[in-house]
């Protein structure tokens, strides 16, 4: 099996060292360029040294049609983003991305991420016996509040419908992470059309977030 293991400290260490007594093809990509050498040295691999948000980190590593990416980043947003780039550039099959905020699991899971893993999750589903802690978080904050996810529906009346992304003077604080068009997740270029009934998810900062919002609802 084919499987790349992007980021992640003590825990990428562990796994690599336990999928390679099972002789699996393992990739393993590191942004810290110190712990790369570490688990390289530790577990006798080679550990490819960049950022594998990137599509071209995923492109030189050569984790093309790789059975199972596990990423494992300390940052959500990097774990999300590396996912996505995997499943819907480099048609990896199954991805799995660790989080730190519970409340990510279901969002995550929606937006397309095969399995999203957190310790402080599975233990409130022990304790609630539930099959969902909460329902779908609309805004959550990752990383102490510094960074924050909307995800806001379009409407028909909605002035950014119907248009190309490079035809609309968007705010230089707006960032479209992806957009949602059930049962689709779309990675937005310039040419993406924004359609009615699209979910855009926007990554931003706290103090920015009223104006994204004002301005993704504009009417017509």
């Amino acid at each position: 099996m084919k499987i790349v293991i992007a980021g992640g400290k003590h825990e990428a260490d562990f796994i690599v060292s336990k999928l390679k007594k099972e002789h699996h093809q393992l990739i393993v990509i590191n942004q810290d360029r110190d712990f790369a050498t570490y688990i390289s040295a530790n577990n006798d691999i080679d550990v490819f040294p960049g950022d594998p948000t990137k599509a071209y980190t995923l492109s030189d590593a050569e984790a093309q049609q790789a059975d199972v990416l596990l990423a494992l980043s300390d940052n959500d947003t990097d774990n999300y983003i590396t996912c996505i780039t995997a499943k819907k550039l480099f048609n990896i099959k199954k991805t799995v991305a660790k989080v730190k905020n519970p409340k990510n699991v279901e969002l995550f899971k929606r937006l397309g991420i095969d399995s999203v893993i957190s310790s402080t999750y599975l233990l409130a589903q022990t304790i609630l016996n539930e099959s969902s802690v909460e329902n779908i978080i609309k805004t959550l904050s990752i990383e102490d509040e510094k960074i924050v996810m909307l995800e806001i529906g379009v409407e028909e009346e909605y002035a950014i419908g119907n248009k190309r992304l490079m035809d609309i003077r968007f705010p230089s604080n707006i960032n479209i992470s992806c957009i949602f068009r059930d049962p689709h997740v779309i990675i937005p270029k310039g040419d993406t059309l924004i359609k009615e009934n699209d979910k855009l998810i926007i990554i931003s900062t706290p103090n920015d977030q009223d104006e994204i919002v004002e301005f993704i609802q504009k009417r017509k």
